[in-house]
């Protein structure tokens, strides 16, 4: 499970309706941020965190994760990336507060490593936890790989299991050189300057493109969502492809294909 708070990206409509701002009359909701800055020119300035209301955010993380162990939840992941509330206070393009929380990256990765120590607390330790990160804005005087790098470091020390790489999202003048794989090298830079485990996402689409980024020590795992959704079965399909065995769940077995020597 995913673990989130949308920030100053919050009250828009379902991707299916339109990516727009949702009022309060109409469903919507006063967004937060660290800084009065608005994502969007035509949203509303979002309401800049009290240092009591900060505090009450990582103990909202701290109460999602409970309920996620309670109903069973094997993984969690901490979402800091792609312009949420997390991701807000860690670039400077979205937090220029001059309290403890802003201006220095010691400070501005405060409320990230506050909420994984205290979800760690209540996370079972046989349980993985994961963090996402996006590991650059893609825009000049943002959030960078170097910076990423230094934060994956404290976060391995704080007893996170693996950084899921990815990045963008958080300002709009971002210029992502879109490819196949193009976030692998961040995952990869992270796992050998760091030792932690990473997840490589982004335009990761075919078995063998998955096996070699594994199998040549450039990340411990592969994500996916998009492809996931125009080939649900894209595991099973994965398996074939590869010559693995993997178990298939007993509705389908009779779908199993069956080689032929």
């Amino acid at each position: 499970i995913q673990l989130a708070h949308a920030g100053r990206k919050g009250s828009t409509e379902v991707p299916w309706r339109g990516t727009g701002y949702v009022v309060p009359e109409h469903r919507g909701w006063q967004v937060i941020a660290p800084s009065p800055i608005p994502y969007h020119a035509d949203w509303p300035l979002p309401h800049a965190l009290s240092l009591e209301e900060i505090a009450g955010v990582w103990e909202a993380f701290v109460a999602a994760a409970q309920r996620a162990d309670q109903a069973g939840f094997e993984v969690a992941e901490i979402h800091a990336a792609h312009g949420y509330l997390l991701h807000q206070f860690l670039s400077p393009l979205s937090n220029q507060r001059r309290d403890e929380y802003g201006g220095s990256f010691e400070n501005r990765t405060r409320l990230v490593r506050e909420v994984v120590e205290a979800v760690r607390r209540v996370w079972p330790r046989e349980k993985p936890l994961w963090v996402r990160l996006s590991c650059t804005d893609w825009v000049e005087g943002g959030w960078d790989a170097d910076q990423s790098v230094a934060l994956a470091r404290a976060l391995k020390s704080l007893g996170v299991d693996a950084v899921d790489c990815s990045s963008g999202g958080l300002d709009q003048r971002q210029k992502i050189p879109v490819a196949p794989g193009y976030q692998v090298p961040f995952a990869e830079r992270i796992r050998r300057e760091t030792g932690i485990q990473t997840v490589a996402v982004g335009m990761i689409t075919e078995p063998e493109q998955a096996e070699e980024i594994i199998a040549s020590g450039r990340a411990d795992a592969v994500a996916m969502a998009r492809e996931l959704l125009r080939d649900p079965y894209w595991p099973l399909h994965a398996a074939q492809a590869l010559n693995a065995e993997v178990p298939w769940p007993p509705q389908y077995e009779r779908a199993r294909p069956v080689r032929v020597a």
